[in-house]
């Protein structure tokens, strides 16, 4: 018991007054109008979680440099009502998407254990589904990386199909990357080898979309006038959005032969200008959660500098592609 007691104590002074350790600081601050923002950082990134409302990521970056991600300005520093705020950054939701279930708010304050490298965030269990959001953040000490491990877990009465989906809002005027699968899906190329998902809004003749032979580009535009929403069955485990000469890529776990939802889709894409960002999205294979149960979905974050700018297929492939592979490289290593 004093043990327990003392380990208690401990965690509970981390949590009061932020923890530093091997490279990585993690402080408790204030930010756009949310007090108790918790802030992750080493010597190159850094990255700030809310929770008075959330679980939200609200910001990631190179240090004392723009935001990666978009804020919406309307929303910042509020709390409290029953009105889905989109407020920008990076989210976890869970797939199909459906009203009102996927859009239950996450305007409360919500838990949070510090770490010696992160983060636990921990979502007050949502009273329509049952289901409870975790999201842990772990972030490299001497790189630009960060590692989230999304949770949903059932603790209603009722077994539920579902897929753990992983939303990133990125700052507007960049350009939104997917690789397609380009290997035959028999061994006579005989099958189709992709899934396309397309929305009821998206229109395929839109100038913001490139169409390739092994890539997918989509450009986020301020003056666009109508929404495009598009998905594809990528089987690369990454995706990328190049903006203002960096590259953020997210990373995230393929599995052959499993169900994906909308169709198959791993990885999905969103814009608009209203708002005036572009989602960047990762699925996990879809799942039927028994009461007590948990399923997590794994992406990995990297930040790239001095990316040259483009817009092209060929720019994906020679510039983007490469920052892809580098990035699951590593985590091989």
């Amino acid at each position: 018991m004093l043990r327990f007691a003392a380990v208690l104590a401990f965690v509970t002074a981390l949590s009061a007054a932020g923890y530093s350790q091997e490279g990585v600081s993690v402080t408790r601050i204030e930010y756009g109008g949310w007090r108790d923002c918790v802030q992750v950082s080493n010597s190159q990134i850094d990255l700030v979680a809310t929770t008075q409302v959330g679980p939200r990521i609200i910001r990631f970056g190179f240090r004392g440099e723009r935001n990666e991600f978009w804020e919406n300005p309307a929303d910042k520093g509020a709390r409290g009502g029953d009105e889905w705020r989109i407020y920008g950054g990076h989210r976890l939701w869970h797939s199909p998407e459906t009203k009102p279930r996927t859009y239950i708010p996450d305007n409360t304050p919500i838990e949070y254990i510090i770490m010696s490298d992160g983060v636990r965030l921990i979502e007050p269990t949502e009273g329509r589904t049952g289901i409870k959001k975790e999201i842990d953040i772990r972030m490299s000490p001497d790189e630009p990386r960060v590692e989230l491990t999304h949770r949903l877990i059932n603790l209603g009465a009722w077994p539920l199909e579902l897929a753990p989906w992983a939303l990133s809002a990125m700052a507007p005027g960049g350009v939104g990357v997917l690789p397609m699968p380009v290997g035959p899906s028999d061994p006579f190329g005989l099958l189709p080898n992709r899934t396309l998902a397309l929305w009821p809004y998206t229109d395929m003749t839109d100038a913001r979309v490139t169409w390739g032979k092994g890539y997918i580009l989509l450009r986020q535009s301020e003056t666009a006038t109508s929404p495009i929403k598009i998905g594809i069955s990528a089987d690369d485990g990454w995706a990328a959005y190049a903006n203002g000469g960096e590259c953020f890529v997210k990373t995230y776990d393929y599995v052959p032969g499993a169900r994906y939802p909308d169709g198959g889709c791993t990885v999905e894409t969103y814009t608009n200008s209203d708002p005036n960002m572009l989602e960047v999205e990762t699925l996990g294979p879809l799942t039927t959660l028994q009461p007590g149960a948990s399923v997590e979905h794994v992406e990995h974050w990297f930040l790239f500098r001095g990316v040259k700018a483009g817009d092209t297929e060929d720019w994906a492939r020679s510039t983007i592609a490469p920052l892809g592979r580098k990035a699951l490289e590593s985590l091989a290593r």
